[in-house]
């Protein structure tokens, strides 16, 4: 047996705002969309998937890195994307809260934290312009 594919399902009491932030703003294509007399869904494709497992001291290493202090829950969401600081301004005109500006990391990408619709937080990162970010080793 192998996984085909990973899906994250968010329950999101405004609907339409977190699809306009999701699809349109930050640009992840609708796959499909649904609605019945049970509701609607929409399914935005995010590109590759990875599931991250991180113990609590490096949660807590990550969230000192992006934004200074523990900000995160237990679930945050991660989009890797072209240009950290055209994306962060661009969400945050959109209504995303921004927890921390795009900043360069000790493993040289430069991630942003935000917290999106939906009740989500998220984290922006850009890679190094060679692609080959280092590993983490602490």
């Amino acid at each position: 047996m192998s996984v085909r594919q990973l899906r994250v399902v968010v329950t999101a009491d405004d609907y339409e705002e977190a699809l306009r932030f999701y699809r349109d703003v930050l640009g992840l294509p609708e796959l499909g969309a649904f609605s019945g007399e049970h509701g609607r869904v929409s399914i935005l494709d995010a590109g590759r998937a990875t599931l991250e497992l991180s113990d609590p001291a490096h949660a807590d290493y990550i969230d000192e890195v992006e934004v200074g202090a523990r900000v995160a829950g237990h679930i945050r969401i991660a989009f890797e994307i072209e240009d950290a600081d055209e994306a962060t301004t661009r969400l945050a005109a959109a209504g995303a809260t921004v927890l921390a500006e795009p900043t360069l990391t000790p493993w040289g990408s430069r991630n942003s934290r935000l917290d999106g619709p939906a009740g989500l937080q998220l984290t922006l990162f850009e890679e190094p312009p060679d692609g080959s970010p280092e590993r983490i080793t602490a």
